[in-house]
């Protein structure tokens, strides 16, 4: 069975050495109803996307960073590979306690974390990925530090900590990265694949990368209370954000929560 939104899907066609991910319609439509709710401005979430992108294709060492256009791409690809040759596709959210991530698993397993989850999965999983906001602090670092994959989101509230970021990875030799965003503007190098949290945009990853949710299994997301792993945040707003990841997941596939 593959995810409900059955039109999200990814396509391997270049255009100028890039490669495009496209989302169903209504996962991007919830980001108009959560910028509604919150009262947040379109265009705010618009001039981080460009500026992020900006940053990132015209930073001169760009193409040894791996953050060109044609870097991302790669990046991009080698990640659909994997997720296409697996047989077990494990996102990890930040309610994950570090003995979830204890037990046996298929040997041709892939990770994914969800932002600061990451931190529960050095040295017991190997994660593929971290779909990140950049709220994940000091184990973010650490993820960068060992060359993971970042999919870096850009919105209206973030644009100080991807300016910090992007500042300290150059000096660091730089991360392999891919670049998302939450608006209707079309980039040829920039991917909204739909979503809101990094939890439910991990999710939304594998939907338009074709992946079935029989192959997919969710440890650690909680709609009821904030996961350990979660960065600083306002605990009453948090609930109330999950529980806009809990209706994009749903959308996506109404029976996710069996599948822990």
């Amino acid at each position: 069975m593959k995810f409900n939104l059955g039109v999200a899907f990814l396509t391997f066609a270049r255009t100028e050495g890039t490669m495009r991910l496209v989302p169903d319609a209504a996962l991007v439509a919830v980001q108009h109803d959560v910028r509604a709710h919150y009262g947040w401005a379109y265009s705010s979430d618009k001039e981080s996307a460009d500026g992020l992108r900006h940053i990132c294709n015209q930073h001169p060492e760009a193409e040894a960073l791996g953050w060109s256009p044609n870097q991302r791409a790669i990046t991009l690809e080698a990640l659909m590979q994997r997720l296409d040759e697996a047989e077990n596709v494990v996102l990890i959210g930040a309610a994950v306690e570090e003995q979830d991530l204890a037990e046996q698993w298929p040997e041709n397993s892939v990770f994914i974390a969800a932002d600061g989850a990451v931190g529960a999965c050095f040295d017991r999983v190997n994660v593929l990925c971290v779909i990140t906001d950049l709220d994940g602090g000091e184990h973010l670092d650490e993820a960068v530090m060992r060359q993971i994959p970042l999919i870096v989101h850009a919105h209206g509230d973030n644009r100080a900590h991807w300016q910090a970021y992007t500042t300290a990875w150059a000096k660091q030799g730089g991360v392999p990265l891919v670049l998302t965003h939450q608006t209707d503007e079309h980039y040829p190098d920039m991917h909204n694949i739909g979503g809101f949290t990094d939890g439910d945009r991990a999710a939304c990853f594998l939907a338009a990368a074709g992946v079935s949710s029989d192959r997919v299994q969710f440890v650690g997301y909680a709609v009821d209370h904030v996961g350990p792993w979660s960065g600083a945040t306002d605990p009453v707003r948090k609930l109330d954000k999950l529980q806009w990841m809990k209706r994009i997941l749903d959308l996506l596939d109404a029976d996710w929560q069996n599948q822990r």
